[in-house]
């Protein structure tokens, strides 16, 4: 009887740790979101205002460059204000880009106004996307972290493949001048409705454990602890917590240029950028265009393809999910990688040897379940555990910054690259930027196995200890 009573305590606690994990991961089902809304508003937007390929690039790029801000200024918000108060302002955010992107009646029609609102949403979810998953990862324990903080990445993956049922149900059957006059804005307007919802849920989350014991309020710790670990694990998690604040208050912002310090700051920074340098977005933001002009499909057909696609993307994440504590991080890196080479020769040769059609779907969509169960998940694992105590807010915060400048940089210049005349004549056929993606996964490969350690089943100190071993002790 005491054994089985001591099974549903546990059982308890680990239920609340998930349903804390699934509130907080909202704030990736709202990236998520925002990248399919924009997939597929940007088709319609940019004939409402006959945008050129600069401008549809400079729309759609501006709120990642509101996601580079939000992610600079998330470490210093969250140690001051808390993960918590750090996900509302975010929350907040996201629930104003939402309604204003769609351009109410009694706002003037102006691209410089969208761009705006999608600003204010992009600082939103870069402020999310630094403390959700370090929120997730200071909460979970060691041997739960990696499918934890995955919970995250499957957010994400949900919140874009709910958006194209809602753009589908919007669009389908309303005919173009519909959907360029009036469903586009639905479109973004579907957006406040996760988004309140991410806001009311986040008054029900208890404050970050880490975050409390920094600043002093040790009672208050411990009882968060004791909901989510049970009372025979938190005196060890408390000493660890401590242990890890006292490292932490020891270092100044200057010392991450240290020689201990900053190649584990620029390991992750790169590995996070080339997430973003696999493409993986150009086909998120821009599918609506490619499956219209690169694959040759018919614009009523556009939205149901990209369901297709979506599908696929949460199929493979939960793969990655269940895998990602058992075959390690490296493993699914290599696997991916080789998945997402073999996507893009698929899509590239088909174009370049103008054969495009169902090989060329294909080739998309292996290229994206290849991502979706290695880099997408795996990225934010390793980030959310990979930096050591004393360093983790600040190396986060620069990492995920690296990730959503790259994400800008891609998503600025993919539609001047589609339209240069480098890539629509001679031999490239329409394929040379998913050629440069492939060299950048040929990097990936490279950088994972020369500079990328593997963290499974280690607790966070044995990390840190991996690290201390390579480049000397941090102080």
């Amino acid at each position: 009887m005491q054994d089985k009573s001591l099974k549903q305590l546990k059982s308890k606690h680990q239920l609340y740790l998930i349903a804390i994990a699934m509130i907080v991961a909202l704030g990736g089902f709202l990236f998520g979101y925002d990248t399919g809304v924009i997939n597929g508003a940007q088709f319609y937007f940019s004939k409402y205002f006959e945008l050129s390929a600069a401008m549809k690039g400079w729309v759609v790029g501006s709120a990642l460059l509101g996601c580079f801000a939000g992610a600079i200024i998330a470490g210093p918000l969250s140690k001051k204000a808390g993960r918590k108060h750090s996900l509302i302002i975010a929350a907040s955010l996201f629930t104003i880009s939402a309604w204003g992107s769609g351009l109410p009646a009694f706002l003037p029609e102006s691209v410089s106004l969208l761009v705006v609102f999608r600003l204010i949403g992009g600082l939103g979810i870069g402020l999310a996307s630094m403390n959700a998953p370090t929120y997730i990862a200071e909460i979970s324990p060691a041997g739960t972290r990696g499918k934890m903080v995955t919970f995250y990445q499957m957010a994400i993956v949900i919140g874009f493949f709910i958006v194209f049922l809602a753009t589908y149900f919007i669009g389908s059957g309303k005919g173009q001048t519909y959907n360029i006059n009036e469903g586009w804005r639905w479109m973004f307007w579907s957006e406040v409705i996760p988004c309140a919802l991410f806001l009311l849920l986040l008054f029900f989350v208890p404050k970050s454990p880490r975050w409390l014991m920094l600043k002093g309020k040790k009672e208050e710790a411990e009882k968060v602890l004791v909901k989510v670990l049970g009372e025979t694990a938190v005196a060890q998690e408390m000493k660890e917590i401590r242990e890890s604040i006292k490292e932490e208050e020891g270092l100044p912002l200057k010392s991450i240029f240290k020689k201990s310090i900053l190649p584990i700051i620029l390991i992750g920074s790169v590995i996070s950028g080339l997430q973003q340098f696999t493409g993986i977005n150009a086909v998120l933001y821009y599918g609506a265009d490619i499956f219209e002009k690169a694959l040759g499909f018919g614009q009523d057909d556009v939205l149901a393809q990209q369901i297709l696609l979506a599908g696929v993307n949460v199929a493979f994440t939960f793969l990655a999910m269940f895998t990602v504590d058992g075959w390690g991080r490296k493993p699914l890196i290599f696997a991916g990688s080789a998945g997402m080479l073999t996507g893009f020769l698929m899509l590239g040769i088909t174009l370049m040897t103008n054969n495009v059609g169902i090989v060329s779907l294909i080739g998309i969509l292996v290229f994206i379940g290849s991502f979706a169960m290695s880099m997408g998940p795996i990225v934010w694992v390793m980030l959310s555990e990979m930096f050591p105590n004393s360093i983790r807010s600040i190396a986060m915060s620069i990492a995920v910054a690296v990730q959503w400048a790259s994400n800008y940089l891609v998503s600025q210049t993919f539609p001047m690259v589609v339209e240069s005349k480098a890539n629509t004549g001679g031999i490239w056929n329409g394929s040379l930027p998913y050629f440069l993606f492939i060299a950048f996964i040929l990097i990936i490969i490279w950088v994972t196995w020369k500079y990328i350690p593997e963290t499974k089943g280690r607790s966070l100190e044995k990390i840190e200890k991996i690290w201390e071993n390579k480049y000397g002790r941090i102080q």
